[in-house]
């Protein structure tokens, strides 16, 4: 194996290993939509893969999604601080509803942890409750478990409930070539890629919770326990107020891989990224982890996407401006059957989970 498939192969070794969790997501998939009702009262209104789902519930669309704060919740056990967390548990769910251009409403969590203690709860509550003050959705009810044999330290999940008209629902469905891809920035790493982050800081790099890292003006620990932004009252103006919204997507796991799983057989070419983050280029440095790598697990400074046409750009600019958001314009849509994103400027071209070199 030569050294390109070495680096390419660490998330692996970090234990994620992705090729293994899509086999098993993939028996799962043909199991439940055997549920599925036909027609009516219920009916599931997109195929499984998406950032959420809609059902229809007499004539509204109920849309539907779960995430958690992954490894994430080891960074705050580590830093015995716990009142952040809940807006990443928040921030996962309410910005994938968005995707598929519905209105977060409410949501349910679930913490599992290994041994109750009140003020770590209390912590948790109170992120909870920061992130749904943002996101301007209610939180209705969860479950608290003791799992003293199955869980080490928490863990934090969320199941979140939107509305969307049912003939409005958004999936990429309407792209064309010549749209164009508005990246609105991430705070940071946000809730993805901690396992291989915590591998080369605090394995490879030797570096403890509170090390100061020049480059980044903090401590590794509050770099990487900075709040996942929580993106819906600017883009739930956008979808009121620019009419050609195309598509809405969360760049989570995968990266800017996240942007062909719209409906269209659209490629993306991104060719004006900002630069990453200095987290990001530690990452690279001190891990020995490839730039392919690095765009296939991490959101490398791009948070969000909006798609639109695009005389509509600078509108839709100008409401995340006025929201404080940084963004800008970072590439276009292009006719591409086999849905590949392109990145020119790092010579890179992904398509599936994978970037390859140009």
């Amino acid at each position: 194996m030569d050294e390109s498939n070495l680096k390419q192969d660490q998330h692996k070794a970090s234990g994620v290993d992705i090729a293994e969790a899509d086999a098993g997501l993939s028996n799962i998939v043909s199991r439940i939509t055997a549920t599925w009702p036909k027609s009516g009262f219920g009916a599931v209104q997109l195929p499984i893969g998406y950032f959420a789902n809609v059902v229809d519930i007499g004539g509204t669309g109920l849309a539907i999604t779960t995430d958690g704060v992954g490894s994430k919740a080891m960074i705050a056990d580590m830093m015995r601080k716990y009142d952040t967390i809940g807006i990443d548990c928040i921030a996962m769910n309410v910005n994938d509803l968005l995707c598929v251009g519905a209105r977060p409403v409410s949501l349910v969590d679930y913490i599992a942890v290994e041994k109750a203690d009140a003020a770590m709860l209390d912590g948790i509550a109170i992120g909870l409750t920061e992130g749904a003050r943002q996101a301007n959705i209610s939180i209705t009810g969860g479950e608290i478990s003791q799992l003293r044999d199955v869980v080490r330290g928490f863990d934090l999940v969320g199941t979140a409930v939107g509305t969307v008209a049912l003939d409005r629902i958004l999936v990429g469905r309407d792209l064309q070539p010549g749209d164009v891809v508005i990246g609105i920035a991430s705070s940071g790493i946000h809730s993805n890629g901690m396992t291989l982050t915590r591998r080369v800081f605090f394995e490879q790099a030797g570096a403890k919770i509170d090390t100061y890292f020049p480059e980044l003006g903090y401590t590794i620990g509050e770099e990487l326990l900075r709040p996942t932004i929580i993106y819906v009252p600017e883009v739930l103006k956008i979808l009121e107020k620019v009419p050609s919204v195309k598509a809405l997507i969360h760049i989570t796991g995968d990266g800017l891989l996240n942007l062909p799983r719209v409906e269209a057989e659209i490629g993306f070419v991104i060719d004006d990224l900002p630069p990453p983050p200095p987290l990001f280029e530690l990452i690279e440095k001190l891990g020995g982890v490839s730039r392919a790598e690095m765009f296939e697990v991490y959101n490398m400074g791009i948070g969000f996407c909006v798609v639109v046409a695009k005389g509509d750009a600078d509108a839709a600019l100008a409401i995340l401006e006025h929201h404080n958001r940084r963004a800008s314009v970072i590439g276009h849509a292009v006719i591409d059957p086999t849905k590949s994103v392109q990145l020119p400027r790092e010579k890179l071209v992904g398509t599936g989970k994978k970037f390859h070199p140009a």
